[in-house]
């Protein structure tokens, strides 16, 4: 889920460039800093695969902090899309990841 969650910030920074050559310079700046989100979101992703306790917490405050910000962006009207898949990138893949990354690596799901 986290390579997912990696995949779409890649895909909006990518997709952000483009308004920097239209004469948004603010944008290529959004688009970079996105990148480097998913750069460092895959690199979590990797450490929660090896099964770096730090990796793991760090996955948790990211999600609680994707959680915050899709709280603020549903609150106030600044053109928030609010459709299905907004709200299942934005609220529904957060939540499963800290769902699954709740409970202890060894501990088994009951």
């Amino acid at each position: 889920m986290l390579l997912m969650q990696a995949l779409f910030w890649l895909i909006a920074g990518i997709s952000a460039l483009p308004f920097a050559l239209g004469g948004e310079v603010f944008m290529a700046a959004l688009g970079v800093v996105t990148m480097l989100l998913a750069l460092a979101t895959l690199m979590l992703a990797i450490g929660v695969l090896w099964r770096r306790r730090r990796a793991r917490s760090l996955v948790l405050a990211l999600e609680v902090m994707c959680l915050f910000g899709t709280a603020v962006l549903l609150l106030l009207p600044f053109g928030f899309n609010g459709g299905v898949v907004s709200l299942m990138v934005n609220v529904g893949l957060p939540v499963a990841v800290i769902v699954l990354l709740r409970k202890e690596p060894g501990e088994a799901f009951t």
